[in-house]
């Protein structure tokens, strides 16, 4: 029997939390076309005849000196110290540059077995993926190189193989049908700020935070009322969340709903979700530890 704990890094949008998604067969990190749409360190779990594997979806790693920027850093860098094993994610459809060749000097420092990845093998052209291939083979000598499509799952058992073969022995320290460790609260936020993502512009999804207000059960009459907060930096950014005739936030609140009600099977469910400014709060220490708290 195998135990390890897998940290996944690479740059924003390299796919990894579609790629974590994929292997525990559940949506565990919630995804997005915009860059830097995972914050929090957050972890799905894999387990079969094998043993277990227990992925850590880490922030892209971003070389920025922005407050929040410099804490998604600090989330990467600190699963590291936390891990038996690396997964390497590399987008092949960007060339490797200085955030590539900073986050291979960390993942080489940890001085753990690593598995790198040429994602989103499926839409890449033969030049693009000879190279990533070598760049990966350069910048990981010792390491087992592969092609995959997180997307498509393509290529995600011979990564599963590959981890499970430099695994070390050990228990389960999950329960076989557990794939996820994340708290309810967290779970219930993040899919509201998915929803929100997918039904803003580019620019609006990094000035947004979502918080859970309160969450009551009825036990009695199987009710479940959650009341939750879109949280934005600036007083006229509360309107293109709301939308026209409020357009957008029903919208966000239905297909949020939709993905809760799954976590609550058999319960009836209220979510009022309201719309709020919270000016600074990329800036505001207080409110980043709420937001990074583990």
């Amino acid at each position: 029997m195998k135990a390890a704990a897998v940290s996944v890094i690479g740059r924003p949008s390299a796919g990894k939390s579609t790629l974590v998604n994929t292997i525990t067969g559940m949506k565990v990190s919630i995804t997005s076309p915009t860059p830097q749409t995972t914050r929090n360190k957050i972890r799905g779990i894999y387990t079969d005849q094998r043993g277990q594997l227990i992925f850590t979806d880490t922030p892209g790693f971003h070389l920025s000196e922005k407050e929040i920027n410099k804490r998604m850093q600090e989330e990467t860098v600190s699963s590291l110290s936390d891990s038996d094993m690396i997964l390497y994610i590399l987008d092949g459809k960007r060339k490797p540059g200085k955030e590539e060749e900073t986050i291979a000097s960390l993942v080489r420092k940890a001085g753990v077995p690593i598995v790198a990845v040429l994602n989103k093998a499926d839409i890449l052209t033969d030049e693009e993926k000879k190279e990533g291939l070598e760049y990966l083979r350069s910048a990981f000598p010792s390491s087992e190189v592969l092609a995959a499509s997180g997307k498509l799952d393509e290529g995600v058992d011979e990564i599963l193989i590959s981890l499970f073969r430099l695994a070390p022995e050990g228990e389960l320290l999950y329960d076989e049908n557990t794939y996820t460790d994340q708290d309810l609260e967290f779970r219930i936020s993040e899919i509201i700020r998915e929803k929100t993502i997918a039904n803003l512009s580019d620019e609006m999804p990094h000035v947004i935070y979502v918080e859970i207000e309160d969450l009551e059960y009825d036990s009695e009459n199987s009710h479940v009322w959650i009341r939750a907060s879109i949280n934005t930096e600036r007083e006229g950014q509360k309107g293109i969340i709301v939308g026209r005739g409020g357009e957008n936030i029903k919208r966000i609140r239905k297909e949020s709903f939709s993905d809760i009600k799954k976590i609550f099977p058999g319960m009836k469910l209220t979510l009022d979700l309201r719309v709020k400014s919270a000016p600074g709060w990329r800036k505001n220490s207080r409110t980043l530890d709420r937001i990074f708290k583990s």
